[in-house]
């Protein structure tokens, strides 16, 4: 039984986790859920998924939900099929990759989802956007980037020196920033704009980045 992802293809979070699958090239199927109608807060979907936001999986069964902890279950389930992107064996490296993790869920996701979300999000639900919160969450991102250029001064990733599911987590709220009228990722500093431009590259990314095909994806 194929994976099943239900999500929408333009979900950051969606996006998150269909990027680990490309990247790992893991089967699975897109099950839409139509956001705009609610379907989200569905009952049928509440029973899975109790905070009424997507995405969840359904693995033969077992269905679970949080895009990075999906992302964690995959690779730990699949660790021969393409990449490893966590780090399992050298405590050193496995300390890099968490830090790595922790900083883009503390450091960089909130601020880039506030920015896009004022931006681009707001207008599609028929609100205003807030130019101040937008200004505000842009300042606050150009700080923590100056903090990146400094790590990535001193290893090629997130993480470590590898690819890591640290990285591949930036993808989809830093793919919006440009969009959203900010060049933070390719203006900040030369080592932010090589880590961007490789990870931004990648085939996986670029199969989903307009977004995540519906029905059943597979893979040659």
């Amino acid at each position: 039984m194929v994976l099943k992802l239900y999500g929408n293809p333009q979900s950051t979070c969606t996006k998150r986790v269909a990027v680990v699958l490309y990247e790992k090239k893991i089967p699975f199927e897109l099950v839409v859920i139509d956001l705009f109608k609610g379907e989200h807060k569905a009952p049928t979907f509440l029973e899975k998924q109790r905070f009424g936001q997507v995405p969840y999986i359904d693995d033969d069964g077992f269905t679970f939900f949080e895009s990075r902890a999906i992302c964690r279950y995959l690779d730990a389930k699949y660790p021969n099929q393409g990449p490893k992107l966590t780090p399992d064996s050298d405590l050193k490296a496995k300390a890099l990759f968490e830090q790595g993790v922790s900083i883009e869920q503390s450091n960089f996701d909130p601020f880039a989802s506030t920015a896009t979300f004022e931006a681009i999000f707001k207008s599609m639900l028929g609100q205003t956007k807030n130019d101040a919160v937008y200004d505000e969450s842009i300042k606050t991102l150009s700080a923590k980037l100056d903090a990146y250029e400094k790590i990535l001064a001193e290893q090629k990733y997130m993480g470590g020196d590898e690819l890591t599911l640290a990285d591949l987590f930036h993808l989809p709220s830093g793919s919006l920033l440009a969009t959203a009228g900010s060049d933070l990722l390719t203006s900040k500093g030369p080592n932010v704009t090589r880590w961007w431009n490789d990870i931004s590259s990648r085939e996986s990314w670029a199969a989903i980045a307009k977004g995540v095909p519906a029905g059943v994806n597979k893979f040659d």
